[in-house]
């Protein structure tokens, strides 16, 4: 739709002038800024002194366009003059007039949105130049567009020296506001100068310390690397050379003799094991250590740890249980998983004087399982949580004269459940116990998908049936998408997983589903256009999408058309309770879903 609002002859200079003046009361009654009304007004005064002086008349019109927001105003400079011979000339700016002026048009394209225009030569040119409405304008609707027409009439047009006065004023503010701009970017470019010296002495500061740290981090990996290598070989002719004497292989020993010699033996295994630690750190640094996943159950796993430590229990106060869970299956490095739990284990012995020593495995939500050590030992101090995971870190204590420790059994956890895709954690009270955790993914994040061979028990994946209804799940990690199978199996719906966008259109295909899971974060990426492009599809709008996502904006999911949100991980009770209400159920559907709530 198009509203006109004026239109203006020219004739004379007089009628230029006015030209001007109508320009920039409209832009003020339209809503344009001081600046924008001083650039329409410079652009109609341009292109009507061009209309009078190579046509000897024209006319310009002014117009709405456009019923809803944003709206356009339309400026039509017409001519039936000789046309313009060298339009591409004058439009790049290289065309000189007689005049030695010739940048009418080229100045009012700059200063417009918009600019078309049309010549051919005995009829004359036709100029088109829009501007944008600004954001904040009213909406120029019939009744507005006749205020506006009623304010025009009653200010006449004509005062030549009305209007070269305002064009002065406008041009004085127009330097003055110049020159102030010009010296804030003097100040500025002052200011940036010695910031920049700054911060290009900051910079190879920091690189010169940069590159110190990392010469005396790879010195003290190499170092590690070369002294526990070397320290190995004449530990073990120690410990040999001890367990020979203590054999009697050349002669009995003394009493005396005997105890001086199993302090050596000792000494020498102590040594061992730091020479190991730091062996593995060293390896973990550098980047040299591989995961090796494999299958395995968490069942079996705790039955190896059970016969490995028992002998390590020298009194009979202290008890040692390990509660598994029924089919726990899990796929990563079984070696590395249960290094952590024996240094767990190892630690909770050596502080734990009597009682109870439990290790448990607990599957959680979101692909993972928490294994825990918990103790009723001396505890930590509280001031003293934070420094146990640190290298060479050892808490103060009466225990400590009976047993020995080097301080890197705890970071050497970290670090290796880190390599898993884990963390670890402690939890304790002083005088009552400490329960050391790991939470390590039943998927190790490198492998990708799971190898061939029986599915995990923990995540197992229903067999398709034809008659249960389709939920594609678009969802990046392997080991969500298994639990979201776990969730649906044996209910009314079976899981069409998807890694990406591309693949979900891929599968959408083959087949609509009832319902979409979504993942908003997917390989680093937003799927929020995908979420639009759904709901903006006349033949896709109606498939209802569950957001389940880390991602907490609510409000923009709802707003783009989501039908459901939630923060993971995300409980089976509340997705199947979405699903069901949000999809339409056959009949003998809802009765089985009846069924298992009653169940």
């Amino acid at each position: 739709m198009t509203l006109r609002l004026l239109t203006v002859a020219i004739g004379n200079e007089i009628d230029v002038v006015g030209a001007r003046q109508r320009a920039r009361q409209i832009a003020e009654l339209c809503g344009f800024a001081q600046q924008d009304q001083v650039r329409i007004a410079t652009s109609i005064s341009e292109l009507a002194r061009n209309a009078f002086r190579y046509a000897g008349r024209g006319q310009v019109e002014f117009a709405i366009e456009g019923s809803t927001a944003p709206q356009t105003l339309l400026m039509c400079v017409r001519d039936q003059g000789p046309g313009i011979a060298d339009l591409e000339l004058v439009l790049s700016g290289r065309y000189q007039s007689n005049t030695g002026m010739g940048l009418g048009l080229t100045g009012a394209r700059k200063l417009m949105d918009a600019f078309d225009i049309e010549t051919a030569p005995g009829k004359g040119t036709t100029v088109q130049m829009r501007k944008l409405l600004p954001p904040a304008a009213r909406l120029i609707t019939p009744r507005v567009a006749g205020e506006i027409g009623s304010a025009l009439a009653a200010t006449p047009a004509g005062l030549a020296l009305f209007e070269t006065q305002q064009q002065n004023q406008e041009l004085l503010a127009t330097l003055a506001e110049l020159k102030g701009r010009q010296e804030e970017l003097l100040q500025l470019t002052r200011e940036l100068e010695d910031t920049n010296r700054g911060v290009v002495a900051l910079y190879a500061e920091l690189d010169e310390k940069a590159d110190h740290l990392r010469r005396a981090d790879e010195a003290k990996s190499r170092f590690l690397s070369n002294m526990s290598h070397e320290f190995r070989t004449p530990l073990s002719s120690i410990r040999a050379l001890a367990k020979l004497l203590l054999d009697r292989v050349d002669g009995e020993l003394g009493t005396e003799q005997e105890r001086q010699v199993r302090y050596i033996l000792d000494s020498a295994g102590a040594l061992s094991e730091l020479v190991n630690d730091l062996l593995d750190l060293a390896k973990i640094e550098a980047g040299k250590v591989e995961i090796q996943p494999s299958r395995f159950q968490v069942a079996e796993l705790f039955s190896a740890l059970r016969g490995m430590l028992r002998p390590l229990l020298v009194s009979d106060r202290l008890r040692l249980s390990f509660v598994a869970p029924d089919e726990c299956e899990m796929f990563t490095d079984e070696g590395k998983l249960s290094q952590i739990l024996r240094n767990f284990i190892s630690n909770a012995i050596k502080f734990t004087e009597q009682g109870s020593i439990t290790v448990t495995a607990e599957p959680l939500r979101d692909g993972t399982v928490r294994f825990s050590v918990t103790d009723t030992g001396i505890g930590i101090p509280p001031q003293h949580l934070g420094i146990i995971f640190e290298e060479f870190s050892q808490v103060e204590n009466h225990l400590q004269r009976h047993v020995k420790g080097t301080g890197l059994g705890l970071p050497l956890c970290r670090q290796l459940a880190m390599l898993l895709g884990g963390e670890v954690a402690v939890a304790s009270q002083q005088g009552q116990g400490s329960t050391f955790s790991a939470v390590i993914p039943v998927i190790h994040a490198g492998t990708g998908a799971l190898p061939d061979g029986p599915t995990l028990a923990l995540h197992e994946r229903p067999e398709p049936s034809a008659a249960s209804l389709p939920v594609l799940v678009v969802e990046d990690r392997p080991e969500l998408r298994l639990l979201y199978q776990r969730y649906l199996h044996q209910s009314e719906f079976r899981v069409v997983p998807a890694s990406s966008v591309a693949e979900a259109e891929a599968l959408w295909r083959n087949g609509e589903p009832c319902a979409v899971v979504l993942d908003i974060l997917l390989d680093g990426k937003d799927s929020w256009h995908w979420l639009v492009q759904l709901k903006n599809d006349p033949e896709r709008c109606d498939v209802p999408v569950i957001i389940a996502s880390d991602v907490d904006d609510k409000s923009k999911a709802m707003g783009l058309g989501a039908d459901a949100y939630f923060l993971k991980p995300v409980g089976r009770d509340e997705l199947l309770a979405a699903l069901r209400s949000l999809v339409q159920l056959p009949p003998h559907r809802n009765e089985i879903a009846l069924g298992e709530v009653n169940a």
